[in-house]
């Protein structure tokens, strides 16, 4: 599978978000998303998924016009994990991992069905949390079972938007490792938006960094994660160093008073109540 996006643009109204955006990725490969808040991330992968409107011929998966399936279709092809999910109806866990199963049941849920529930929720090790209501869960848990509901569409490209944003460092290890281990091992391919530069260095092959809707930078994490870049698109020095694992390892260089009396917030706090 090979997925093109090409000249995508995008806007609220007069507000434009996203302006002539073009990569691809292929079978096997984990794309990772970084750039700043409002930078475009969310409203991207929602464009590649259709949850928002794009031209035709700006979508294409094997040069194939995504806007020309339907929804059925495009839910087999893409899996997609939102950046928080929540349910105000008492649902099961193996319920909303059911819910991935739609685009394939007719009628009737198939033994197949439940079979597929039952593995992608043991693939995830969340398989003794199946009677369990999703509300009850922790926010790690809940995450998991998001992803497992993805996977149960069986999809070839999974999207997720900033999955470990809310985690801890075990979960987020857990989900990435996870990730990375799904796009080598199950033949799939991965595109996550990142806020965690180390981390998007360490589990990406590729790096896409967006800097007010454009793309600024493509491609390894060493081509991508420069202290010039990172300072251009964030507006911080860094220094950036090899990590023990060989990749590119991000580390701020400020002086944090400094860099608290230089923000727009500090006349705020030096008012006198």
């Amino acid at each position: 599978m090979k997925l093109c996006i090409n000249k995508l643009t995008f806007s609220y109204g007069p507000i434009s978000i996203l302006k002539d955006v073009e990569f691809e990725v292929g079978l096997g490969e984990v794309l990772s998303i970084v750039g700043p808040n409002g930078s475009g991330k969310s409203t991207l992968l929602k464009c590649i998924n259709r949850i928002l409107k794009t031209k035709h011929n700006t979508v294409l998966v094997d040069d194939q016009d995504t806007c020309k399936m339907n929804l059925k279709e495009l839910s087999m092809l893409m899996g997609y994990v939102p950046q928080s999910s929540s349910s105000t109806f008492p649902f099961t866990v193996f319920d909303v991992v059911l819910m991935g199963r739609k685009p394939y049941i007719h009628w009737n849920i198939s033994e197949r069905d439940n079979e597929i529930v039952a593995e992608m929720l043991d693939y995830l090790g969340i398989g003794h949390l199946g009677m369990r209501h999703f509300n009850e869960l922790s926010g790690g848990e809940q995450q998991k079972v998001i992803i497992a509901r993805a996977l149960a569409q069986q999809p070839q490209l999974m999207l997720l938007d900033e999955p470990t944003s809310s985690l801890d460092i075990k979960h987020q290890l857990e989900i990435l490792c996870m990730l990375k281990s799904l796009a080598k091992s199950k033949e799939r391919s991965v595109i996550v938006s990142m806020h965690d530069l180390n981390l998007a260095s360490r589990f990406s092959d590729r790096m896409l960094m967006l800097k007010n809707g454009c793309v600024y930078a493509l491609g390894t994490p060493e081509e991508v994660l420069t202290e010039k870049n990172i300072e251009s698109v964030y507006g911080i020095k860094v220094n950036v160093s090899s990590s023990f694992v060989g990749k590119p390892q991000v580390t701020p260089v400020i002086n944090e008073v400094d860099f608290f009396s230089n923000t727009k917030l500090t006349p705020v706090l030096e008012q006198k109540i």
